[in-house]
């Protein structure tokens, strides 16, 4: 046999004669990649569920890399799945691989390169014992930090193994294997590689090249038999340190990620890797809209002059958020003793802790601060995005000696003196009969929007207001108890240079 993925351990083979009788054959770690990947190509399964945005892009260069069994290095900024993509090549691999037992590196039992698989082959010949290794075994991951050193990664020799035994240092029996010998068959993963040393990273030259291991100036040939996947940001070049260009050369592949592209595979992303509380899920309505702005505000921030675009925005800023707003939402609802209750775009100023965190400032966001960029991010959301439901304000007003504007019956309220308040923690039934004093609000919303679930209904009049203020057409202001107000956009004008003339 080829390879062994039955999903029961093979406990019957335990010796290497049994092994031999299986028909076993053996193949190195990016062959086994290989022939699997090719598998799954053919048949039509997709290797990386749950990734998206990716489906045209980074994904194929990645299967690319591994059917030229390649060392690979993803490079880009936070929140690319970068990892996550790293994690689910092991599905790749067989399910259950033959070892040496007892040996520390994994040596295959048809090719062991350690001194003690040798040793215990020569000896024992056909009845070598041997155990089963798991697929879900076969993965190594290190953080990159300063402090990690080359004992870290390669070994060590042990002085008090050395004087026991009276062997020298340069005895392999006596060598402390590090993370990437006892990798050895294995997916070995290095995130953010430019933060290791670059002393530490000319270690990394001679086992991708040749599979030489040096400890202590002492060289071991061991053919170590590694699939590498190394992650790194293009901020960490300038900020922290860099990847040597010898070892750079090494890795066969580099691909870029990226942000999703499409706001729909942006929600994906955010459904699925938010975990909020079973009762949030049961008790709490979130309009497909408030789902759209959240990823609208990532674009923003990705676009935004007060955020360092070459730290990024990750997609963890997106689902902190959504976690944030269905907490708003529901904090509300449990101080109005209501069984339910539906998001409303107002909690979107709740949801701004989830944000502040998730942004690196450029040194303007950071006098502006981080509250007032994350408002600031808000409503230029709610600005790119009213104008997809709504009619254009702007192109409205040019056409105002054709025909009437549609919002003419909404903003004539607000100039006669009217104004709406909406206080974030308002019961349900308070906020729908603020929403509808306001006429002719809900007529233009059922007109824009077709179809409309009554439950949704009042967080699209909402969004009609504040669309309005963004426009100029409304003021929005905050008050103090953390609700908004709408009012005349002029009369505050007129009020403000009043109070000017009078100081």
């Amino acid at each position: 046999m080829t390879a062994y993925n039955a999903e029961t351990r093979p406990d019957h083979i335990h010796t290497l004669g049994l092994l031999k009788q299986s028909g076993y054959r053996i193949r190195s770690i990016k062959e086994e990649i290989r022939e699997n990947l090719r598998l799954k190509i053919a048949s039509g399964d997709t290797v990386f569920q749950g990734i998206y945005g990716y489906e045209d892009s980074v994904i194929p260069q990645v299967e690319r890399a591994l059917l030229s069994q390649h060392n690979i290095l993803l490079l880009g900024l936070r929140g690319q799945a970068k990892t996550r993509l790293a994690r689910m090549i092991p599905s790749l691999l067989d399910a259950w691989i033959p070892v040496v037992s007892g040996s520390a590196i994994q040596d295959d039992p048809f090719m062991p390169i350690s001194r003690y698989a040798k040793d215990l082959i020569a000896k024992h010949g056909d009845d070598t014992p041997i155990t089963w290794m798991a697929s879900a075994d076969r993965y190594v991951e290190k953080l990159a930090t300063p402090d990690v050193s080359v004992a870290d990664l390669i070994g060590d020799s042990d002085p008090i193994l050395a004087a026991n035994l009276k062997l020298p240092y340069s005895d392999e029996r006596v060598m402390h294997f590090g993370l990437i010998p006892r990798a050895h068959r294995c997916i070995f993963v290095l995130n953010e590689l430019p933060d290791l040393q670059p002393r530490i990273q000319v270690a990394l030259f001679n086992i991708l090249q040749e599979g030489d291991i040096q400890i202590r100036g002492f060289r071991l040939r061991m053919a170590l038999d590694i699939q590498f996947i190394f992650t790194a940001n293009p901020e960490d070049y300038t900020h922290r340190g860099s990847i040597v260009t010898p070892l750079k050369d090494r890795i066969e592949s580099q691909i870029l990620t990226h942000y999703p592209e499409r706001i729909e595979d942006s929600k994906k992303i955010t459904l699925q890797e938010a975990q909020p509380a079973e009762a949030q899920l049961s008790q709490l309505d979130c309009p497909e809209i408030l789902h759209t702005l959240l990823e609208q505000l990532a674009i923003e921030a990705r676009r935004s002059e007060y955020v360092d675009q070459k730290s990024g925005v990750s997609a963890r800023m997106t689902i902190s958020a959504y976690e944030n707003l269905l907490s708003t939402a529901e904090r509300r609802m449990l101080r109005n003793q209501e069984s339910n209750t539906t998001v409303r775009i107002s909690d979107l100023w709740g949801a701004i802790p989830g944000l502040t965190g998730k942004m690196e400032l450029v040194y303007e966001g950071e006098q502006e601060g981080s509250m007032m960029v994350a408002e600031h991010l808000i409503s230029k959301a709610l600005r790119a995005l009213f104008i997809s439901y709504f009619p254009d304000p702007n192109k409205s007003q040019k056409k105002k000696n054709i025909e009437p504007s549609p919002y003419t019956e909404i903003v004539d309220w607000f100039t006669q003196g009217n104004r709406l308040e909406t206080e974030l923690e308002m019961s349900d039934a308070q906020y729908q009969a603020r929403l509808h004093t306001v006429p002719g609000l809900s007529a233009l919303v059922q007109k824009s929007i077709p179809g409309i679930r009554a439950e949704a209904l009042p967080v699209w009049m909402e969004f009609l207001l504040h669309g309005l203020s963004e426009y100029s057409l409304l003021r929005r202001d905050k008050l103090k108890n953390g609700g908004l107000s709408f009012t005349d956009i002029l009369n505050h004008m007129f009020s403000d240079m009043e109070d000017e003339d009078a100081s």
